[in-house]
């Protein structure tokens, strides 16, 4: 059992984000979500998780859905996106105040939340990866709420680069296979346990 088993019976958390959170390519049992819930439920702590991930979301397309997204059953929040914002090159002040405005809803609605990162490629230089990266960290502070840096954090672990993930990844080498997400999983786990806790209380 992990902290965070005792106050969270009963706690719902959504999970708003892009294809990583949908669970893109995969048996619908072997995305993100289903894999946290089972992770969590194999912890002791009974909660349910929402799968609010889209294929292709950008977090402009998140702020437009978190209002519907928080209805009167949620009580936690994690907010995992970005990843397509950065693939289009999307301004990271534009980026920054989509994710901004998706915290207010959340903090006006009395919602817990776990903030997401996903560092930038370096495909549009040094100062975009810069900005971009700074997003995450900086949104943590200002709401002072925890942040996991890096979806792909576990599967970067032990290698650099592109070839540290291939073993991990669909053939897209975008989207991790359910091998990934198992190890995605059991690492954001404790983050994701903390915050039903905190949902719970």
């Amino acid at each position: 059992m992990v902290a965070g088993a005792a106050g969270a019976e009963g706690v719902t958390i959504a999970a708003l984000g892009d294809s990583l959170t949908q669970g893109h390519g995969l048996p619908v049992d072997q995305g993100f979500v289903p894999q946290l819930e089972g992770w969590l439920h194999a912890h002791g702590i009974e909660v349910t998780l929402i799968n609010a991930g889209v294929s292709g979301d950008t977090s402009a397309g998140g702020l437009a859905r978190v209002g519907w997204t928080l209805g009167a059953d949620v009580d936690g929040l994690i907010v995992a996106l970005g990843g397509n914002d950065m693939l289009r090159g999307i301004d990271p002040a534009v980026v920054r105040a989509n994710l901004a405005g998706i915290l207010d809803v959340a903090r006006m609605q009395g919602v817990e939340v776990l903030l997401v990162g996903l560092p930038a490629a370096g495909n549009f230089g040094p100062d975009y990866k810069q900005g971009f990266d700074a997003v995450f960290a900086e949104l943590a502070q200002d709401y002072g709420v925890p942040l996991y840096p890096d979806f792909l954090a576990a599967l970067r672990a032990g290698g650099t680069g592109q070839d540290a993930l291939l073993d991990y990844m669909q053939p897209d080498a975008i989207h991790p296979n359910a091998q990934g997400v198992a190890r995605i999983v059991a690492d954001i786990g404790p983050m994701v346990a903390d915050l039903a806790d905190r949902a719970g209380r």
